[in-house]
């Protein structure tokens, strides 16, 4: 099945806020399915997002430093939860240029919490 990075991309872009809405979940499955995903079945929480991806066609890729690996557009992360944060995890998609979930992240990392536990994470390419 056909997966357009760019409709997914300006999805994002569109429908993202200045602030976390705690729905980066819901967010990108909606850009995934603006892109041609199939997200039936999709689970709730976003660490869960793997099969789904997979189904989809995408598959993990190895980024051992975040920092300095170039992403491309359309690359999906799908990130543990923090120790004293959301259960559910968190999930953000690359526009080319910055990491969007629910809100423009300010890197890959989607908040300061993130950024100092750097939970394990595992990036999707399709």
């Amino acid at each position: 099945m056909p997966f357009d990075t760019a409709k997914f991309a300006t999805h994002l872009r569109k429908h993202a806020k200045a602030h976390s809405q705690a729905s980066c979940a819901k967010f990108v499955r909606r850009a995934l399915e603006a892109g041609g995903a199939d997200t039936k079945g999709h689970p709730t929480p976003a660490k869960l997002y793997g099969p789904t991806l997979e189904r989809n066609g995408f598959h993990a890729i190895t980024v051992d430093d975040p920092d300095k690996f170039a992403f491309l557009q359309g690359d999906i992360v799908v990130m543990e939860p923090t120790k004293h944060g959301n259960a559910a995890g968190h999930i953000a998609g690359y526009d080319g240029k910055v990491w969007i979930s629910d809100f423009f992240q300010r890197g890959f990392w989607p908040g300061p919490v993130y950024a100092k536990e750097k939970p394990s994470y595992v990036v999707y390419r399709r």
